[in-house]
């Protein structure tokens, strides 16, 4: 077949190709309201939909419920925000009264656990995402308390939930915080419908469908939803999931007339019953189209009730999860829970570029709503100088959820959209400088970049496009990502365009044009990338590239530095206790970065989120990356506190704070030769004022490394003068600025 007419992933109707609500009648809000006193102004009696958040409100395109709420405003419904509502009381949740039509529920931009909760289960007292930066002011598992909240509020009132939380819990799903698995949020939340991904296309159907007075019950069929059902959809075929093939393999598409080859030969006419040599035409009985093999096919996958307490159908369950993520080609899945069954519909189709661009370019008024006054909002103040330009990734790291959650295929915006954006800070956020601080997504360099071949794009099952190596499908060409860096550089009023998305180097390699184009405008002194590891081992169950894909990009990277006369330099991340690392991985890894003169400040363990693929390794340390079978792989996964303070603390090998968890590891290791005072090793020896730290006649102090200041030993070999040079006190006053 010629793939350039295979079909394209693309909905049956644009996102805004609906009629508009008759509420289109009053406009667009300067802000959408989040109280009664807002909607009387505006001139609303009552709300169409109600979205309650776990973020503050903050009227900009980086924020989920900004984008959701313009983009049901565009349509014609009239919308509220309650964002961050006091959650132990039901008040708060009839704030702006009834909503005609729907709840939509959101714990906010990130999920509310790992919001909460450091990787090693500690609480935090911060939330970026909250005035003031306190943390405190959602609940841990938002999604489900807000959406029992709105019941309470109004039993009869639809709740669709949806944002990552209730994307990345769409079936029974490995809980880190409780270390079990747990059912379909779904269930928890007692919700009406669960929309995953980008919600923007099934939102809209599902708002129109109940506005034209279709029964929320009835709406069981959207793309990225998710339903509570008895039984599968009446018309779909069941499928176990243990047919399911493995990995990497491209389901053919059948002819859509029918036949598998459609020859012009004579011999083809002759099977098909038609005379060439007839002088009147003879009725010919047409077929209809066959089904595509996944078409109005559901997969049915292991039972909470059996992936709850058998890891191998954890695993597999998983792993077919993974793989009907393709919208080209995706299957719904179907999980039974006790007497009732979660059925999720095959993703949403990926917006266009047009549709991208009208998303965008709706009136956002591009920062936080007005009751907060001067507090500030750290998320807000980190983003709010930035333009998002794509989503999605192909890179499929296992530690990543994003591909989860807004899928593999790239969603490009239009220059011309990009720039008007860039146009829009500079006229409107107070304050700006002249400086974006980022232009990128998920990835800084995956702009337009997409499978060369339709069909391979709509039917592929691949977990990523660039792991073990880079698909030749994929299209590695960074010309229009280089062709917007210099048209945004041209923007009048902007100084410095910085891009601080993280880079996918094993792509950027593949185009030194953009390397150059990066660094010799766009790297403000120091570069951050994520080679993640230096082992082979850990890095197979991270499907990253191996470290020689890093050396080459530091070689690109010092050689325009060099020609562009900049003195600037890598800071490369690293993952700490990652499923399939060993201690000797780590102490491995140490030693690198130890020959490299690298001591990394902050470093992070690995933090098991829902529906990660390096989540299911980790709680059932198996290679779910490959069919799970009788002789599966075993994965030696880093577990319990020490194990896991073990692996941070040799990663800053540096610190004084865990050297003696790293001695006695050595010794255990049988690798006491890397402790010590010479060149190869890794720590040294245990001094005396360690001793007397033990004894408690003397406190540790923080380790300084060289991005924070002089190194403790420099500070501990300043000695205080004494006798007749003994220093004076200071009685001088001191200065106020």
């Amino acid at each position: 077949m010629n793939t350039s007419k295979a079909a394209p992933l693309q909905a049956e109707r644009s996102l805004f190709s609906y009629p508009k609500y008759w509420a289109e009648c009053f406009g667009p809000a300067p802000f959408l309201p989040t109280c009664r006193a807002e909607m009387d102004a505006l001139g609303w009696d009552s709300c169409d939909i109600i979205i309650v958040t776990g973020d503050a409100y903050v009227d900009h395109p980086s924020f989920g419920m900004a984008v959701i709420g313009r983009v049901l405003e565009a349509q014609g419904f009239r919308v509220g925000i309650i964002a961050q509502p006091d959650w132990s009381d039901k008040s708060a949740f009839e704030s702006l009264g009834k909503p005609n039509l729907f709840f939509g529920v959101t714990a906010g931009n990130m999920d509310s656990m790992i919001n909460r909760y450091t990787a090693e289960k500690r609480m935090r007292h911060d939330d970026a995402y909250t005035p003031g930066n306190l943390g405190g002011k959602r609940p841990d598992r938002a999604v489900v308390v807000y959406s029992q909240r709105c019941r309470e509020a109004y039993k009869d009132v639809p709740v669709i939930i949806g944002g990552i939380e209730a994307s990345l819990r769409r079936i029974a799903h490995y809980d880190y915080w409780q270390e079990k698995v747990r059912r379909s949020v779904i269930f928890d939340a007692k919700a009406d419908i669960l929309i995953y991904g980008n919600a923007e296309r099934p939102l809209v159907e599902v708002a129109h469908r109940i506005a034209n007075g279709e029964m929320i019950d009835t709406i069981q069929d959207v793309r990225g939803t998710a339903v509570i059902r008895k039984s599968p959809l009446e018309g779909w075929r069941g499928s176990d999931s243990t047919a399911i093939d493995k990995v990497g393999k491209i389901d053919p598409i059948p002819n859509p007339y029918g036949a598998d080859d459609m020859g012009c030969s004579k011999s083809e006419f002759a099977k098909a019953g038609i005379d060439l040599k007839a002088d009147l035409a003879k009725p010919i009985t047409v077929q209809p189209p066959r089904l595509k093999p996944w078409e109005k096919v559901y997969v049915k996958l292991p039972a909470f009730e059996q992936v709850s307490v058998n890891k191998p159908l954890y695993a597999h369950a998983s792993r077919i999860l993974h793989q009907e993520t393709n919208p080209g080609c995706a299957r719904a899945l179907f999980q039974r829970h006790g007497d009732r069954s979660v059925w999720v519909n095959p993703p949403a189709f990926p917006l266009e570029t047009e549709e991208m661009d009208h998303v965008f370019g709706l009136p956002y008024q591009r920062i936080p709503h007005p009751t907060y006054g001067d507090e500030k909002i750290p998320a807000y103040d980190m983003i709010k100088t930035s333009v998002n330009i794509m989503r999605g990734c192909f890179g499929g790291c296992s530690f990543c959820s994003i591909t989860e959650h807004e899928g593999r295929i790239i969603q490009s915006r239009s220059e011309e959209s990009i720039i008007e954006e860039i146009e829009q800070i500079r006229d409107k956020v107070p304050g700006f400088t002249g400086v974006i601080s980022d232009l990128g997504g998920p990835t800084a360099n995956m702009y337009k970049l997409r499978c060369k071949s339709k069909k391979a794009e709509s039917t592929c099952r691949r977990l990523s496009c660039v792991y073990p190596d880079i698909c030749k499908h994929m299209d590695t060409d960074h010309t229009p990502t280089i062709e917007l860096y210099r048209k945004a550089r041209d923007v009048e009023g902007v100084k410095k365009i910085l891009i601080a998305s993280g880079v996918r180097y094993d792509l950027a390699i593949e185009d030194p044009r953009y390397v150059k184009e990066l660094v010799s405008h766009h790297v403000g002194g120091y570069l951050k990338i994520a080679p993640e590891h230096t082992e082979t081992g850990p890095l197979s169950k991270m499907m990253k590239p191996g470290m020689g894909t890093y050396d080459k990009f530091k070689e690109l990277f010092d050689k325009y530095s060099k020609e562009a006369g900049k003195k600037q330099y890598l800071i490369p991340y690293f993952i700490s206790a990652h499923p399939g690392t060993t201690d000797e991985d780590m102490v491995n890894m140490a030693l690198w970065l130890k020959a490299h003169d690298f001591k990394l400040d902050q470093v992070q363990n690995f933090y098991p989120s829902p529906m990660a693929n390096a989540t299911t390794i980790y709680h059932t340390e198996m290679n779910s990356l490959r069919n799970i079978k009788n002789n599966h792989e075993q994965v030696p996964v880093p577990k319990g506190a020490r194990q896991r303070r073990l692996h941070k603390a040799i990663l800053r090998y540096h610190d004084p704070a865990g050297w003696p968890l790293i001695r006695e590891a050595l010794k255990e290791m049988g690798k006491a030769h890397l402790i010590g005072r010479g060149p190869e090793c890794l720590v040294p020896d245990e001094n005396s004022r360690e001793r007397n730290s033990k004894s408690g006649s003397r406190r540790g102090n923080k380790a300084l490394t060289k991005h924070t200041g002089f190194s403790q030993f420099n500070q501990a070999n300043t000695k205080p003068r004494v006798g007749k040079n003994k220093r004076k006190p200071n009685n001088k006053k001191p200065t106020h600025h």
